[in-house]
């Protein structure tokens, strides 16, 4: 007997998959270009004739403007469309580091970080949304976990990426070859024909988006969440590797292992977090217990001086739980916005990142200026404690988001 649905169910799956690459793809890119100025500095700072402090500058007012308009740009995405501001983001982003290259001037850097913040701001909401709306229930968080680890790829490979282009093109090239892969991802998603998240595509569908405020407490807490996941893990990532050579005397190459060992496996462990997202409705849980275990290992990396092989473990574990709860997070997230509203919501929670971006450069380098390189852990540890709180206090009510989920699918 001939399945008359599995042409259609195919062709829905074929979609979905097509649908994820792309994304996926598109966030890679967001993470890719976070790297390329920091990377280039050595060579900005000799063109420009500036200090490191003009150069971190830059950086500030990335994280400022990325952190101002994510909300907005989570609103416009449920507006108009998130596939618009997606390729527009894109597009502006590789802009932003084409124009460096070819007119490069401090005005030009500044310029450049303020276009890279508001294209930085696209990806969240935008990308969410798109997911949101088309993945399979079923698959969500392997969905998310994909997602996110093609972010997490995109950063780690940026180093040797613009290392290459340097070598091949010099500073001024790599900078124009770097940004082009923007408009150039913009066209591919084109060309795929990625669908769109948008409140004229959920009318044609029957999915109405109740007009109620976004920013309920469940939002808010999940933004202050956000942040403190932020900021407990840009001290061990930003500040890792002077800390250990200084307080614990680990040489420069041991130092860098053990950092290598914490950001590798927690790509492995978004991905390990995708499949576990889809196997349980407690994702608050979920995270709170990954996040206990991530601040009694690394409270031991903080009070104890600990051989090579041990400390690049522990680095290597607790990197890995830190990975496995960012597709529960993100679960979190989706099941406290309004049908409809998945852009707004993960466009206001992600300014939680942004924030924490701005904090912890400041606290953390006080913290190595004050030379107390122990407390970088520690610190860390702290908001890893906060964060396992909150996450306990977001899954108070599971049985109202699985009733929201599954009135969801009634109306499909």
């Amino acid at each position: 007997m001939v399945d008359i649905l599995a042409a259609p169910r195919q062709a829905k799956t074929d979609t979905s998959l097509r649908t994820l690459l792309a994304i996926s793809t598109a966030h890679w890119v967001s993470h890719f270009h976070l790297f390329v100025l920091p990377m280039l500095f050595p060579f900005l700072k000799g063109q420009l004739g500036v200090g490191y402090m003009e150069l971190g500058f830059a950086l500030t007012v990335f994280a400022v403007i990325s952190g101002l308009t994510q909300a907005p740009m989570g609103y416009l995405g449920d507006r108009i469309g998130a596939r618009k501001i997606l390729l527009i983001g894109l597009t502006v982003g590789g802009f932003a580091l084409i124009m460096l290259g070819i007119h490069l001037s401090y005005a030009w850097l500044i310029a450049s970080a303020v276009l890279l913040g508001l294209a930085n701001s696209v990806y969240h909401p935008a990308d969410y949304a798109i997911l949101s709306a088309h993945m399979d229930e079923a698959r969500m968080g392997r969905a998310f976990s994909i997602h996110t680890f093609a972010g997490f790829l995109g950063g780690a490979v940026a180093p040797a990426i613009v290392a290459a282009l340097v070598a091949t093109t010099g500073g001024h090239g790599a900078l124009i070859a770097a940004g082009a892969v923007g408009p150039a991802v913009a066209l591919l998603l084109l060309v795929v024909g990625i669908p769109d998240a948008s409140a004229a595509d959920r009318a044609a569908d029957g999915i109405t988006s109740p007009q109620q405020n976004i920013v309920t407490p469940a939002i808010i807490v999940l933004t202050v969440f956000f942040m403190l996941l932020s900021l407990s893990n840009a001290g061990i990532g930003n500040f890792g590797v002077v800390a250990l050579m200084s307080g614990y005397g680990s040489s420069f190459s041991t130092a860098n292992i053990a950092l290598t060992a914490f950001l590798g496996s927690s790509a492995v462990g978004v991905l390990a977090g995708g499949f576990l997202a889809d196997h349980t409705r407690r994702h608050g849980q979920v995270a709170a217990v990954c996040f206990a275990l991530n601040a009694a290992i690394v409270l031991i990396i903080a009070v104890m001086t600990l051989p090579a092989v041990l400390l690049t473990a522990a680095m290597a574990i607790a990197g890995f739980l830190g990975g496995v709860i960012a597709p529960s997070r993100d679960m979190l997230v989706r099941n406290a916005a309004p049908p409809g509203a998945a852009g707004r919501a993960f466009g206001i929670v992600s300014t939680g990142f942004n924030i924490g971006g701005i904090i912890s450069p400041l606290l953390f380098g006080w913290i190595m200026d004050q030379d107390m390189p122990h407390w970088v852990f520690g610190t860390s540890v702290a908001f890893m404690a906060l964060t396992v709180l909150l996450a306990l206090v977001t899954d108070r009510n599971p049985k109202t988001n699985v009733e929201k989920v599954d009135a969801r699918l009634m109306q499909l």
